[in-house]
């Protein structure tokens, strides 16, 4: 019998402080690891900005069901 393998998405969620509803989000997988690799130029660039920003203007990091 073949094993059946769940494809969930994950991202990364960093939510506004100030601004509810906006924040920046990045793919990555169940344990919040995201591919730097595998993002664009302009994505890596937000997603290090991002973390820059924590405590600032962003949250903690959240892992959370893509919706994509």
């Amino acid at each position: 019998m073949g094993k059946t393998f769940n494809h969930s998405h994950y991202e990364l969620r960093f939510q506004s402080l100030y601004n509810p509803g906006r924040g920046y989000s990045f793919p990555c997988d169940a344990g919040g690891h995201v591919d730097l690799d595998g993002l664009s130029d302009r994505e890596r660039n937000s997603y290090l900005y991002a973390r820059a920003l924590i405590g600032r203007e962003l949250s903690m990091p959240a892992v959370q069901l893509s919706d994509r």
